[in-house]
């Protein structure tokens, strides 16, 4: 069995933080400027999970599939 690093195993973790970072930055953003909590909170809320859905896709994007066992690399990286 392989051990996985800490760096594998932190990845999503750090990009949990960086979507609540983000939505909490737009949060306090909004509630400056509107002074209405709920509001801001509805922002926040939307924020981080609008955030979270866009870096999960474009980790999806970013990262390449390894092959699997037995299968052979394509020539060409747009297989």
């Amino acid at each position: 069995m392989t051990e996985r690093s800490s760096r594998i195993v932190l990845r999503p973790v750090e990009l949990v933080g960086l979507a609540a970072l983000v939505a909490v930055f737009v949060g306090v953003i909004f509630l400056m400027v509107t002074r209405e909590l709920v509001f801001s909170l509805i922002v926040f809320g939307a924020t981080f999970v609008l955030d979270l859905v866009t870096l999960a896709m474009l980790m999806l994007a970013v990262t390449p599939n390894k092959p699997a066992a037995g299968e052979r690399q394509p020539e060409t990286l747009n297989d």
